[in-house]
This record gives structure tokens, C-alpha cells and sequence, in this order.
């Protein structure tokens, strides 16, 4: 019987190269990459930090509850991604634009089911309490090209700041979103409310977090938007109400100045009838700039 000599004893300077190098053999040469880099960082996080057992024990138990948080419309973990900053981060990463095109910004964690379909002009506001509000845009290349059949996904709070999923037994499902097709010259146009300010939940782990942080969970006043179209890159994007507090301390450090917008009051009995809004009314507008995509995008 032929023995085999013992691996070095590991130690906290040592367990880390040999972390990584058991990912040696991956395929994937991106993978591999990728778990090296995390592995490296987080063993020198742990390393600084000096981390004890029981903080440990307490991360584990922080991410455990936050996966049993989750379900079919709420993903903690992304809320966690966005307060943490992450989320703002890969979005930046992942789209570093052309001048003039859309900034991106987080998707946040309530675009957990689908928009209804509805026809340019449509309300997305199914409860008729508040006051109507025009939002009016194009969707266009950078170059000014418009994008006619370009896609608008579009989702948002309510006046009293929660969406649809946070209270099914009060509103119906697709309160405060659409799914629109941009016309022959890249416009589309939909009637809604302004929406509010509001927390983002804090009923699960990530809002303890902010409470032991002594951070606040608000968000300012925003409407969602995903553009996409043909032979050009995806934007995922806010506007944001220009008088909205919380614009200077967004809670998942989402707001580029490009990105706020006046939803002003409008004088204007012609275009009021048009839409059926009463007059004056309030109307904000948008143009989603997308940049052509680049060549790996379109293989």
C-alpha cells in the first residue's frame, strides 16, 4: 500500500493561495477569473477586518434570512446589491455610453413581474384616484435616428409610494406599469400620476441593516423605464421628479442629474383634450437616446 505525503499545514497567510489555486482546473476561463479575484478580496476583507467566529456566524445568518425573504415579487438581494451600491456600479460599468445617449440607472428590486401590454396613449394608473399626469418621449438613436417599434417597459409607485405588488390586496396587478411600442416616429406617450417619494422595504434583513447604519430608506420620486430596439443597446433608466426630496441622498444611489425632470403644470386645453386630462394638467417628458450595439451584443 503506497502512501501519500500530507499538504503543508494551512494557515491565514497561506489558505488564500491555496483557495485559489483550487479553482485552477475551471473551464471557464471567466469563471475562473471571476472566483479568483472574489476569493482574493474577501480573504483580504477578512484578513483586515480580523473577523471573529461570531461575526461570522451573524453573516451567514444576515444572508440566509435574506435569501428567505425572496419570493416571486420581492428580491431582497437585490435590495441589498442597491443600498450596498453594487447595483449602481455594474450598471456604470456596463454602460459607459456615447455622449448624449440615456444614462442607466438600477433596476431595483420590484421589476419582479411583467408589465401588461397597452396601447400608446393608454393610463397605466387602474385606480383613477389622483390627479392625471401626461408622460410624453421618444425613443431615438444617438444620432437622432427615431426608433419606430422600440419597446417601453415602464413601472412606478403610486402617489402614497408603493407599487402594485406591495399591496395586491388594495390595487390590481400592473397598477403603475406598461409595456408600449414606440410609433412610425419613435414616440410614445402614456397617462399616469406622480408618483412619491418613498421607503424602500424595511421589513427584512437589509432594512436592519440600514437601521444598525442609522441610514434612511427613502428614495426620491422616480418613474422606471427599460427601452430597447432593434440593433441597439438596452437602456434601464429613471426620470426623477425635480422637486422630490431625497434627489441629494437616494438610499440606493441611483440619481444622475440628466436623469431629473419637471413635471410641470400645462395650460393647454388643445393637447388636454387630446389625451382626455383635464386642463391644466401635469406633463413630463423624456427622450431614451440608445447607442447602436456593439458587435458581440449583436452575434
Amino acid at each position: 500500500m503506497t502512501g501519500s505525503a500530507l499538504p503543508a499545514d494551512l494557515d491565514d497567510t497561506t489558505v488564500t493561495d491555496a483557495a485559489v489555486a483550487s479553482f485552477q482546473d475551471t473551464p471557464d476561463p471567466r469563471l475562473r477569473a471571476c472566483l479568483s479575484i472574489l476569493v482574493e478580496h474577501l480573504h483580504a476583507a477578512v484578513r483586515e477586518m480580523e473577523l471573529t467566529l461570531t461575526e461570522w456566524e451573524e453573516a451567514v445568518d444576515f444572508l440566509t434570512a435574506t435569501g428567505q425573504k425572496c419570493d416571486d415579487t420581492r428580491q431582497e438581494f437585490v435590495l441589498l446589491s442597491d443600498v450596498l451600491g453594487i447595483s449602481s456600479l455594474v450598471e456604470n460599468i456596463n454602460h459607459r455610453m456615447s455622449p448624449g445617449a440615456t444614462e442607466a440607472t438600477v433596476l431595483g428590486p420590484f421589476h419582479m413581474t411583467g408589465s401588461p401590454h397597452r396601447e400608446l396613449g393608454d393610463s397605466i394608473d387602474d385606480m383613477g384616484r389622483y390627479e392625471p399626469c401626461l408622460v410624453t418621449g421618444r425613443v431615438v438613436s444617438v444620432d437622432g435616428t427615431p426608433l419606430a417599434g422600440a419597446s417601453v417597459d415602464v413601472w412606478q409607485a403610486d402617489p402614497d409610494g408603493y407599487y402594485d405588488v406591495q399591496r395586491p390586496d388594495v390595487v390590481p396587478p400592473g397598477n403603475g406599469r406598461g409595456l408600449f411600442t414606440t410609433d412610425d416616429e419613435g414616440r410614445f406617450w402614456f397617462t399616469t400620476v406622480v408618483p412619491s417619494h418613498y421607503p424602500i422595504p424595511t421589513d427584512g434583513p437589509v432594512g436592519g441593516l440600514l437601521t444598525a447604519t442609522a441610514r434612511h430608506p427613502y428614495r426620491p420620486a422616480h418613474i422606471h423605464f427599460i427601452a430597447t430596439a432593434n440593433g441597439h443597446t438596452p437602456v434601464t433608466t429613471h426620470i426623477f421628479v425635480a422637486d422630490s426630496p431625497y434627489l441629494d441622498s437616494d438610499a440606493v444611489f441611483a440619481v444622475k442629474r440628466s436623469l431629473v425632470r419637471d413635471f410641470g403644470r400645462v395650460d393647454d386645453p388643445d393637447t388636454a383634450a387630446r389625451h382626455g386630462l383635464p386642463h391644466p394638467f401635469v406633463h413630463a417628458d423624456i427622450d431614451l437616446v440608445l447607442e447602436p450595439a456593439r458587435r458581440e451584443e449583436l452575434a
